[in-house]
């Protein structure tokens, strides 16, 4: 027998084994309804297996495709959620303490099997399957020998599978990472009718009415729309390569990571990327543990089911990670970069399509939830550290670059038509006009020893940014005029701060990063470390701090200000604020909306030997501070692989003043508006409404 005709008969015997628990009983009713709950699950991947091969998804009505669509789906959504055994806390009340996170743990890992059936992978079928069978004959084998598994026992079997199919998970996602012919994704966008929406089911992902309603409305967009997206969103790659002296012609391969939906502009996308020379590699957004799911998405991705149950299972790798686990990993990862050294080498970077206006999301803590020991916290820390060595080794942060845009979904409500045609016209403002502005910014703030933030109102911001002292002011610069390259839209010069002597208060009544809402979020500096930080949205001040530890400092203890920004971009400010959406902007565009700052690397993690110059022809040296200047002596204590954007808001601003050496102070911005002479055309966007003014 082949291997192919060996794994169809490993499945084909878990799956009988599987067809006949639902009817069996050994004497817990409730560990028997969990596991014929499971089993049902599994019959209906099968059943979708079945499906697809036949040819469902080209005969079914969009009807039939929804309805599918919910069946592999429901119990996680929001209104079925609390009595899911993907709940933590309701597999805890069920099962018990001694089984309930474990077996939680386990049909966790089954529901990842839903975007491997929809690719075809029977490999991933079988390993979980067998995986199910084998905890499942524990239980039913302690039954009969009246001796029930403990749950340390379950947590081996599962401590065991992850460690053996370590190996497996790695070669896979590294190759469809690097490799266009192993792109599931990319057949989708390239092959598919999009003016039939019944193609969103193919790719398994849930599938809201948002996901429905933003393919229809990309559908109805004239070709010259869909090309001005696309093309802001290629061009914008292509002129990071220029910008930072990377040599483009080398590479052959850019990563597609989008939402669902917006395979139109994709398409367009993937042809202009053909004409720098470059083919798309696109996969799916990690769902099973062995591929490190986590709160964040990337790759493609449809609209997130249930944001609680990512927040209940972004810790499930407390349940194996050890250093013998994280060194597994760390092996396995490099055995898959060896094997596609070549492809790697070709690997051009990221070109990321991100959405906003999804629902506010307030997360819940659950003490059922697994949660990650002091020492995990380390290990995961360290273990980042090195897996970002590894893959720089093969694919050079100097050799690589990226581009993000965002656009809107209809999730955000009635204003999307407008949202979504004003965040077109924010993407392709004039960069030429913002260019002109920044470089007046840069230089009076060249001149600076240092920066003052204040807040105004209840924002208690008080900040002194110690910046770069220039050698050579005639041929030197500290900060970058940044227009519409690798962070679309235009609008923002940035630098990285000198550490020593910044220091103070940042404070912002609300913000949204990476998906989640911190309220009354405050962090406080010396010498330019994170030194205390804290927020409102739980009760229990331990529950805020550990919020604010796990999200926005990626679980160190500290981190440096990488990054002292500020944001120019004012007609995204005043189209936000008439619309009503500020709070749902995402970060990429927030960011330019008043002055911001970065905990955990600088913009120039990593390539802070390449020369770049702004396009006044002076070089840009602020590129490190005195923890990247570690990397040749300490390089795993010199960067942090985070990098966190904070913006103060016009409106919470009362002011932001350059001070020289002298003493002599140049205000910059006083009360939300910009002051500077040279810089008035940033305020005409206020002086077309009520506010700014």
């Amino acid at each position: 027998m082949n291997d192919a005709e060996i794994l169809k008969e490993r499945y084909e015997l878990a799956l009988g084994r599987i067809g006949e628990i639902g009817g069996e009983h050994f004497g817990n009713e409730e560990l028997e309804r969990y596991f014929a709950f499971c089993a049902e699950f599994l019959l209906l991947i099968e059943d979708t297996r079945l499906f697809l091969e036949g040819g469902g998804l080209q005969r079914a009505s969009l009807e039939e495709l929804k309805a599918r669509n919910h069946r592999l789906y429901g119990d996680i959504l929001p209104e079925q959620y609390e009595t899911s055994y993907a709940n933590p806390a309701y597999a805890a009340a069920r099962l018990g303490e001694e089984y309930g996170t474990e077996l939680c743990f386990l049909y966790t890992e089954l529901r990842s099997l839903i975007g491997f059936v929809y690719e075809g992978k029977l490999e991933e079928l079988v390993i979980r399957a067998e995986l199910f069978v084998e905890i499942y004959t524990a239980f039913a084998y302690g039954a009969e020998e009246a001796e029930m598994p403990s749950g340390e026992e379950i947590r081996r079997k599962l401590y065991w599978f992850v460690n053996d199919y370590t190996e497996d998970a790695a070669m896979r996602r590294i190759r469809e990472s690097v490799c266009p012919g192993a792109c599931f994704g990319a057949r989708v966008i390239l092959e598919s009718d999009l003016s039939d929406l019944r193609y969103l089911y193919a790719y398994g992902e849930y599938v809201s009415d948002s996901d429905l309603e933003t393919a229809g409305f990309l559908a109805g967009l004239p070709e010259e729309t869909i090309a001005a997206m696309a093309d802001t969103y290629t061009e914008g790659y292509r002129m990071g390569f220029e910008v930072m002296n990377k040599d483009l012609s080398r590479k052959e391969t850019v990563e597609l990571c989008y939402h669902i939906g917006f395979e139109r502009m994709m398409r367009r996308a993937v042809e202009n990327f053909a004409k720098l020379g470059l083919k798309p590699v696109v996969q799916r957004s990690a769902y099973s543990v062995l591929d490190n799911r986590g709160m964040g998405k990337s790759g493609f991705h449809g609209t997130n089911p249930n944001r609680q149950y990512d927040y209940d299972h972004k810790d499930d790798r407390a349940l194996f990670l050890d250093r013998n686990y994280m060194n597994r990993k760390l092996e396995a990862n490099r055995a898959a970069y060896e094997t596609y050294r070549k492809e790697a080498a070709g690997y051009a970077g990221p070109a990321v399509l991100e959405t906003f206006g999804e629902a506010d999301f307030h997360p819940v803590s659950k003490k059922e939830a697994l949660q990650l020991t002091g020492e995990q916290n380390r290990i995961w820390v360290e273990y980042r550290s090195r897996a970002g060595e590894l893959q720089r080794e093969y694919i050079p942060e100097e050799e690589r670059s990226f581009t993000c845009i965002a656009f809107p979904v209809p999730e955000i409500g009635p204003v999307f038509p407008e949202l979504f045609r004003e965040t077109i016209r924010i993407n392709t403002l004039d960069y030429m006009l913002y260019r002109r502005v920044q470089q007046n910014l840069i230089d009076v703030l060249d001149t600076a020893d240092y920066c003052e933030i204040k807040g105004a109102g209840e924002n208690r911001t008080d900040l002194k940014i110690n910046l770069y002292k220039l050698a050579d002011p005639a041929k030197e610069t500290i900060f970058e005029n940044c227009v519409a390259d690798v962070n679309i839209p235009v609008g923002e010069v940035f630098t990285s701060p000198v550490l020593e002597g910044t220091e103070g208060l940042l404070h912002v009544s609300r913000a949204f990063l990476a998906g989640l809402e911190y309220k009354d979020l405050t962090i406080s500096f010396e010498n330019g470390m994170v030194r205390e930080y804290d927020c409102r949205n739980f009760a229990a001040h331990e529950e805020n701090r550990r919020f604010v530890y796990e999200n926005i400092l990626a679980r160190h203890e500290t981190l440096p200000l990488g990054e002292f920004a500020i944001g120019t971009n004012t007609t995204a400010y005043v189209a936000a604020r008439r619309l009503g959406v500020e709070a749902k902007l995402p970060v990429l565009i927030g960011e330019k909306m008043g002055p911001h700052f970065a905990v955990g690397d600088t913009c120039y993690s990593h390539s802070e030997e390449i020369k770049i110059y702004n396009p006044d022809g002076k070089e840009i040296v602020a590129r490190s501070n005195a923890v990247a200047d570690l990397r040749d002596t300490k390089p795993l204590e010199a960067y942090f692989n985070c990098h966190t954007d904070i913006t103060i808001p016009y409106d919470e601003l009362a002011e932001l003043t350059a001070v020289r050496k002298d003493g002599s102070r140049i205000p910059v911005i006083k009360d939300g508006r910009f002051v500077l002479p040279g810089c008035e055309e940033l305020n005409k966007a206020f002086d077309e409404t009520s506010f700014g003014k």
